[in-house]
């Protein structure tokens, strides 16, 4: 601890680059998950192929994605953009089964009396379906973010990773107390964030906390 008040500075530069490249992912898996969840759970087609192809990303090492991605984009080496591409394709990878699942159990009464008042189906899915998806989907997401946290690290290999440079200068160094102070910013980062997006959960869906 004594570490991260000593040098302030260099614990928040690390933490911002920490954040950025656990958020940025997030935000763009999740987004790619929407269209392709929505797809998975109108069509028996679309599940049979996008559920298996989700499982098959997922299963790809972290630190090959990271080393593959320069290649395949043709960046420098220090660019972000090598740790983002992975973290969102992982997240998309989770995600697209949780907004599926989400979205199928939508009971079915409710869309039908939403079809009957002259919903069309983009109206109906933003009005409807997806808010009655939130509490499943938000679910997913705050699994999707804590593996994002956690894995951000790995992108030190390649001489990004937020915390997890402090974890290779550490260990370098045997300097325990940056190894430290780089275990804590995680944890405490994945907690935050946890807890944020249950309160933004909630707060979404009124309606969930009156049920209870």
């Amino acid at each position: 601890m004594t570490w991260i008040f000593e040098n302030w500075e260099r614990f928040w530069e690390v933490t911002e680059v920490h954040l950025r490249l656990s958020v940025v992912p997030v935000l763009i898996g999740f987004v790619l998950a929407i269209p392709l969840g929505w797809w998975a759970s109108r069509s028996q087609t679309a599940r049979a192929v996008l559920f298996p192809f989700a499982n098959i990303l997922f299963t790809i090492p972290s630190i090959a994605l990271i080393v593959i991605t320069p290649v395949l984009l043709g960046v420098k080496i220090l660019d972000e953009i090598n740790v983002i591409v992975p973290l969102a394709v992982y997240t998309l990878a989770l995600m697209i089964r949780s907004v599926a699942d989400a979205l199928s159990a939508v009971p079915g009464n409710v869309v039908a009396a939403a079809n009957a008042m002259g919903f069309r189906p983009l109206r109906r899915f933003l009005t409807v379906d997806f808010p009655l998806a939130l509490p499943v989907t938000i679910a997913g997401l705050r699994v999707a973010t804590m593996s994002n946290i956690s894995m951000v690290s790995v992108g030190a290999l390649v001489g990004l990773g937020g915390y997890g440079q402090l974890f290779t200068e550490g260990y370098q160094t045997d300097h325990t107390e940056k190894v430290l102070a780089g275990l804590i910013g995680t944890v405490v980062l994945a907690v935050l964030a946890d807890a944020l997006l249950l309160l933004i959960g909630r707060l979404l869906t009124p309606w969930a906390r009156a049920g209870r």
